[in-house]
């Protein structure tokens, strides 16, 4: 059964305390109409529950949340997935700045371009893997402070084809994780403690499983993804950063 609210005329909060009473009252799909900046949809929600969002949502969609699966049906504003720990946001426009940050685990798929800082201080922990894809381009200092998880960019469905691939200070402080990106990337683009280099059959092997979701998910063509070669961004070494302080 599908439970419909309509955010038209309502604060964030009420909407926010609806979305809960219906999932504690066992809605398993929500069903949100007429958002417009309301901030902190399913923040902190650990439930399995399907979400459709209408409309523009404002900061921190899906903040600190362990389960949801939402799926946004046009652009959303800066923050989304902050801190996420489970579960699905899927974006099928743009986003601001922001996205994903320290996310934990789950996924965050984009249609299009997003802002900047996006995937800073996003981290893994063992079987916990944080995947970041965007489809179309990023702005400045993506994937910055990151320290796990995956960050893949496609460059594909953009709004701005005058633009780079990716902003200025790509990856600056990046100790851990993996950045994938679709096409070429100058290395002058990127930290020094950092390197580019093609993919190989477990980085190809890994791709295929997150490419195919993201491409049923957004109606994305697996064949034209993959008609660029993909390179990997990684720090040269486990600590990068050890001797850039005196001891």
């Amino acid at each position: 059964m599908v439970f419909e609210i309509d955010a038209k005329d309502l604060h964030y909060r009420e909407l926010n305390q609806q979305i809960r009473k219906a999932i504690a009252e066992g809605a398993k799909h929500l069903v949100i109409k007429h958002v417009n900046g309301h901030r902190y949809l399913a923040a902190g929600v650990s439930a399995e529950v399907d979400i459709d969002v209408y409309g523009v949502p404002g900061l921190d969609l899906g903040a600190f949340m362990r389960g949801p699966r939402i799926r946004v049906h046009g652009n959303t504003q800066d923050g989304a997935g902050n801190t996420m720990d489970e579960g699905k946001i899927i974006v099928e426009g743009m986003a601001g700045d922001v996205v994903g940050y320290a996310m934990r685990g789950g996924k965050i798929f984009i249609a299009s371009d997003v802002g900047y800082r996006v995937g800073i201080h996003m981290k893994s922990y063992m079987d916990k893997i944080p995947v970041l894809v965007i489809g179309g381009k990023a702005g400045d200092f993506l994937g910055e402070y990151m320290a796990g998880g995956i960050i893949v960019l496609l460059g594909l469905n953009s709004r701005y084809p005058e633009r780079p691939l990716a902003g200025m200070f790509l990856g600056t402080g990046m100790h851990g994780g993996v950045i994938y990106v679709r096409g070429h990337l100058p290395e002058t683009q990127i930290s020094p403690v950092l390197k580019i280099e093609e993919i190989d059959d477990k980085d190809k092997a890994t791709l295929e499983n997150i490419l195919i979701e993201y491409a049923k998910d957004l109606n994305f063509d697996l064949e034209e993804i993959w008609k660029e070669k993909f390179f990997k961004i990684k720090p040269k070494t486990h600590r990068p950063y050890g001797k850039l302080y005196a001891y």
